[in-house]
């Protein structure tokens, strides 16, 4: 007679009698110290703008002296003028995420999936792009934009200056390395007999591209769309460089609105400040399982 052993049975035998399993307490208060290292400033944020700035002023900001209440966050909304900024957020963030992930995939699908012979000097290209710092660039690419000519009805400045477009593109151009290197690396670990059984098919290379890994990358996708949407909207420098109009700035640039000249009320602050995380917050709370899969869909393929 046969006897079938499990996995976990087999596990069992092996182990020594009396032994017990592996506790990993310094792994778990290490992560417990950076999660309260992450949260203690979006709590204490969350505190302050909860407060009037007259129980502050009486009890300091290092006391549980209440009233509590929401005034902050609607006087922050109709000061900072929330609603429009986050509009022009939203205009700048969507575009580039997509075209960033769109002409990152079209490299990585070059870079993994199609043998030529500069295909490892286009990633080490790619990736070494994301070594230099955005400031070095900032004068020519001021510069360059300023004496781009663009006829009126295109853009009231006469130039790529003051427009959408600008922060569009630089954000667009310093993204594509970091999705390129992810993606290339997530399309390497699929199957090559997909695009080799396609191939004798007769599909060529736009529809093993479209039709065939794309599918198969929707997980990285999800992951790479959160990140790049965290990263584009929390983008502060380039908007503030580019646009000189104070109605087309993002949302990070609202809270500009709510200092005053001569004092400011921080708790008006951290309520802006609040207000400006809950988008981001939001996307990866809805995208969260996505994400998880795929950071660790691209390690387990084999």
């Amino acid at each position: 007679m046969t006897t079938l052993t499990t996995p976990r049975l087999a596990r069992t035998a092996a182990e020594p009698a009396g032994s017990r399993p592996k506790r990993h307490y310094a792994t778990h208060l290490v992560l417990i110290v950076l999660a309260v290292m992450w949260l203690l400033p979006l709590g204490w944020s969350l505190y302050t703008a909860l407060r009037p700035i007259e129980s502050t002023n009486a009890h300091g900001y290092f006391s549980i002296a209440g009233p509590y209440n929401f005034d902050n966050f609607v006087t922050a909304w109709n000061q900072g003028g929330f609603s429009k900024y986050f509009w022009n957020s939203a205009l700048i963030t969507v575009p580039t995420v997509i075209l960033t992930l769109f002409f990152a995939s079209l490299m990585a699908f070059a870079v993994s999936r199609v043998s030529w012979k500069f295909n490892i000097a286009l990633l080490i290209l790619f990736t070494a792009g994301n070594l230099l710092p955005p400031q070095v660039l900032a004068a020519p690419l001021f510069q360059m934009f300023k004496h781009l000519e663009l006829p009126y009805w295109f853009s009231d400045s006469g130039s790529l200056l003051n427009t959408y477009i600008s922060v569009i593109v630089v954000d667009t151009a310093f993204q594509i390395g970091f999705c390129t290197f992810v993606l290339s690396n997530y399309m390497k670990a699929l199957s090559h007999d997909l695009t080799e059984a396609a191939l004798v098919d007769g599909a060529g290379i736009w529809t093993q591209y479209w039709s065939i890994i794309m599918p198969l990358c929707r997980p990285a996708f999800a992951a790479l769309g959160t990140l790049e949407v965290i990263f584009i909207y929390n983008d502060f420098f380039w908007p503030l460089l580019f646009i000189q109009n104070g109605d087309r700035l993002p949302v990070t640039t609202a809270i500009n609105n709510l200092q005053g000249v001569f004092l400011s009320n921080y708790n008006l602050l951290a309520a802006g400040a609040t207000i400006t995380v809950i988008p981001t917050l939001i996307i990866y709370l809805v995208l969260q399982r996505q994400f998880v899969a795929g950071l660790t869909l691209g390690s387990s393929k084999g």
